[in-house]
């Protein structure tokens, strides 16, 4: 089952990421975008094994994704 992160753990999450892995968001947003046309968890799970991301930043990196994508859909 999916663990639901607070917006302040989000956060906290995505400002650790590029320490933690040497990549801005941004280039994780575009490996993503990039990447192959998958659900939700299931994306979470291939930037695991894929790119050995930590699950907490991986789920970090999907719902950012998700969430400037829906903007994106709004303009």
């Amino acid at each position: 089952m999916s663990q639901v992160f607070s917006e302040e753990t989000h956060r906290n999450l995505l400002a650790r990421i590029p320490h933690c892995t040497g990549r801005e968001i941004s280039d994780w947003l575009r490996t993503v975008e990039e990447g192959p046309a998958l659900r939700f968890e299931e994306k979470v799970s291939w930037l695991r094994h894929e790119h050995d991301l930590a699950y907490g930043h991986a789920k970090a990196i999907i719902h950012e994704y998700d969430l400037r994508r829906a903007a994106r859909k709004l303009l």
